[in-house]
């Protein structure tokens, strides 16, 4: 049996998570010889916002009590933009950054107000979203001395104007939604240039807060979700960087353990647009574990007729 391939995707949302998190990741990965993909929240450190998801979003409230969130997250982060003033991340751990580059990663961005674009992307005017990521990536740039080559969108939330935004800025590839494989978009007829590579795999939090998994097995059931192929697994840099850390040990060990193959995005980027990568619907929709609505990879596209979709994770 060929050993599957694994992409690490690797969430930097707060300013908490970026100055201890992203630190602790590295050596972890360095310590294995592995490297990985990370997308860095480049402004506003607005968390405490997010407690309007109570109202908007359906089962957050319930999710946030079964993973534990103010426990992983702590108080520092989860007063963040209301009663404790909001750090602009980029600037402030610019030389976290940098060292994550100096260890041999690959780095984009994750978006400016990692909050705002999660919550209320639907509603943010077309010249604002482009704000939004050109004030991530000229601080990027003004960081590492480069354009940005890939962006994440936060919470895996996309629109056709923010995929025609990414489109005029000429990346090499996006990880905005979730997935089986790098594909092409399509937004309501809409097509657009920039490849997608799609996170694969379930979450650690999702199979926590969907009751298959708890903090002691949950790196066991991980290795259930692999496939044959790309394997593209998102960690979060508050979590997995954090008290949750001994989890991600555990999975790469397991995976190490089976001779697994690990690519960053960028090369598995590559290697789909060799292949050539098909192209797909892209629609919102809800995902098991994940409160509110996702990007997902939907059916194939083929001269204007829709194919047969895959089964996500």
């Amino acid at each position: 049996m060929t050993p599957p391939t694994i992409a690490l995707k690797i969430d930097a949302n707060t300013y908490v998570g970026t100055r201890d998190g992203i630190p602790r990741l590295v050596e972890i990965l360095g310590r294995r010889g592995i490297r990985a993909t990370f997308y860095f929240a480049m402004g506003p450190d607005n968390t405490a916002k997010a407690i309007r998801r109570i109202i908007t979003q359906r089962g957050f409230l319930r999710a946030a009590t079964r993973l534990g969130t103010p426990a992983l997250y702590g108080m520092r982060t989860l007063l963040s933009g209301i009663l404790i003033p909001s750090p602009l991340i980029g600037a402030k751990r610019a030389d976290t950054i940098r060292q994550t580059v100096a260890a041999g990663h690959e780095v984009g961005t994750h978006g400016w107000d990692h909050v705002k674009w999660h919550d209320l992307l639907p509603w943010i005017p077309k010249n604002m979203l482009a704000l939004e990521l050109g004030r991530a990536c000229a601080l990027f740039e003004e960081v590492l001395g480069r354009r940005v080559k890939t962006v994440a969108a936060p919470g895996w939330q996309v629109s056709a104007d923010s995929l025609e935004i990414q489109d005029a800025m000429y990346l090499a590839y996006a990880s905005d939604c979730r997935g089986i494989a790098p594909f092409l978009p399509v937004i309501e007829g809409r097509r657009f240039a920039t490849l997608q590579v799609p996170t694969t795999m379930p979450t650690l939090d999702e199979l926590i807060v969907r009751r298959e998994a708890t903090r002691q097995n949950v790196a066991e059931r991980l290795m259930t979700h692999l496939r044959p192929g790309l394997n593209v697994h998102t960690i979060q840099a508050e979590i997995e960087g954090g008290k949750m850390a001994h989890c991600f040990e555990e999975f790469l060990h397991r995976l190490q353990r089976i001779d697994a193959r690990f690519v960053t995005l960028g090369e598995a980027a590559e290697e789909a647009q060799r292949a050539g990568a098909p192209r797909c619907e892209l629609t919102m929709a809800e995902l098991p574990g994940r409160p509110g609505k996702v990007a997902l990879q939907g059916a194939e596209v083929s001269n204007g007729q829709r194919g047969r979709g895959g089964e996500h994770p």
